[in-house]
């Protein structure tokens, strides 16, 4: 069970914190998994993602799907937000924009598997769907879809 002294050492949640200037800075924080040992999906839904064309300047949306499965650790909600805010003013591709989200969370949690989905609005006229994974989802594991519907304009 997460007791508020592993919570205490949080610097983000339950304090007044800006925005970060870009995903470097952006502080990631965990919290020790209070249902360690068991197996079980955790799902983050951003619909309104968004940062910047790194040649143009416009900007770009996405909607991502983030899942994974814990081991010791889960994120910190609103240090994830924060992160994921920190994106916003910054210029990078589709591709790097949704690994880099992943690889960070991977890092930070070490988890048993994580999958991101981010689903682009288009650029150009054609929407880029990027998706990564650490591997095969965990056998037994409940998966829901990620049910982001294909991208059909004004279809």
């Amino acid at each position: 069970m997460t007791t508020f002294h592993e919570t205490s050492k949080l610097t983000q949640l339950g304090h007044e914190t800006a925005q970060a200037s870009g995903p470097d800075s952006a502080l990631l924080e965990k919290v020790p998994n209070p249902q360690a040992g068991v197996r079980y999906l955790i799902r983050f839904v951003c619909p309104e993602f968004t940062s910047v064309c790194p040649v143009t300047g416009q900007p770009d949306f996405a909607h991502l799907v983030i899942d994974y499965v814990p081991r010791d650790f889960i994120v910190e909600s609103k240090s994830l937000k924060l992160f994921l805010g920190s994106f916003r003013n910054h210029g990078a591709f589709h591709e790097d924009c949704t690994v880099r989200i992943a690889r960070r969370l991977v890092d930070l949690l070490d988890p048993e598997w994580l999958r991101i989905g981010g689903y682009w609005y288009p650029r150009g006229g054609i929407p880029i769907d990027v998706f990564y994974a650490t591997g095969a989802p965990p056998e037994g594991l409940w998966l829901p879809d990620q049910g982001v519907p294909p991208y059909r304009g004004r279809g």
